[in-house]
């Protein structure tokens, strides 16, 4: 292998973290606090997503019940500060290995099957998540929810303030967008991706289909566990309602816009989604008007995500471009024949 290939897959890496060293800057511009709000909020979901795309874009499954497991992590970590006094830092690992627990309870169940079955068993597990949260009791703070208070501390600095808290979750999509970079550059992404591509070939050449699919679900698990940490921490108020059905629509929405296949796409999805009813000064009703006709646009024109969409017409405008400049320098040639 020469320098150029094996350089190849960083170079994917390169543009996400440029644009996430941008990012970082924005706080230079003295953002109103509710550009920030929206920022941290975006930068969580796409944390989620970097695990939704390994589950979705490398092994083709789609799940409907997503932000349960970003809801696992995130009553964790509100149980373990009310009845143990944990702070962030520990509660992070110990709630992020809860919602991969959950992910495997719910995909060794949901994975006996595939397709739409698939995804309305995993729409109907994170139903049954919300369900037993607002029947919970005090536990669970019923459907009212609980709240999560204290600082969270980082070498003896206090980072609840929005600029650094928002600081700290540019740094945590940067560290799951150079892991999902990883895990698609591996040889377990390349085994998650033969298994998209064509499930009994896989299982004929000796891949444990059930064993990877359920690896798959549980790695996005993590994701999404650091997801809901970070979110209980900046809302400092979680309920049942934050995680049932409809959340899961709008993380699907936003991985599916952006792309789940390529690095960039999660990303994208995430801001996008975030930021377009601000930019357009959509309601809520509108935004979904807007969000479900660019979820069509998306299936029928960009199956690849809007990311994907954008590569592969720059791809065919260089082609063509280099085909043009080709056939000009063959003419001379021709000419002089």
């Amino acid at each position: 292998m020469n320098a150029g290939s094996a350089l190849k897959p960083l170079r994917s890496l390169l543009p996400v973290l440029v644009i996430l060293a941008l990012i970082a800057l924005v706080p230079l511009f003295s953002p109103s606090n509710r550009f920030l709000s929206l920022a941290i909020s975006a930068g969580i979901n796409v944390i989620a997503l970097y695990g939704l795309s390994v589950l979705f874009g490398q092994t083709g499954i789609l799940s409907m019940g997503h932000a349960a497991l970003v809801g696992v992590s995130a009553y964790a970590a509100a149980i373990l500060a009310r009845d143990f006094g944990v702070g962030f830092w520990v509660a992070l690992p110990v709630a992020a290995v809860a919602s991969a627990i959950f992910a495997m309870i719910v995909g060794v169940p949901s994975l006996r099957v595939g397709g739409h079955h698939f995804v309305i068993m995993t729409f109907a597990f994170g139903q049954l998540l919300a369900i037993v949260l607002t029947n919970g009791g005090d536990y669970t703070g019923a459907a009212t929810g609980l709240d999560i208070a204290g600082p969270v501390t980082l070498f003896g600095a206090d980072v609840t303030e929005l600029t650094r808290y928002y600081l700290m979750v540019v740094a945590f999509v940067t560290v799951a967008a150079v892991a999902s970079w990883a895990i698609i550059h591996s040889s377990y992404g390349r085994t998650l991706r033969a298994i998209r591509e064509n499930e009994k070939l896989a299982a004929s050449l000796g891949i444990n289909v059930g064993r990877h699919k359920i690896g798959a679900f549980v790695v996005s698990g993590v994701f999404a566990g650091v997801s809901g940490v970070l979110l209980a921490y900046f809302l400092g108020h979680i309920s049942p309602s934050q995680f049932s059905s409809f959340p899961s629509i709008y993380l699907a929405l936003m991985v599916m816009i952006g792309g789940a296949r390529l690095i960039e796409g999660p990303l994208a999805g995430g801001i996008l989604v975030a930021f377009l009813p601000e930019v357009l000064n959509l309601d809520p009703v509108q935004s979904r008007i807007v969000y479900g006709i660019c979820l069509i646009a998306v299936i029928m024109l960009l199956p690849d995500g809007l990311i994907g969409g954008i590569v592969r017409a720059l791809r065919g405008l260089f082609a063509g471009k280099a085909k043009q400049e080709a056939e000009r320098d063959a003419a001379p040639s021709e000419a002089r024949r």
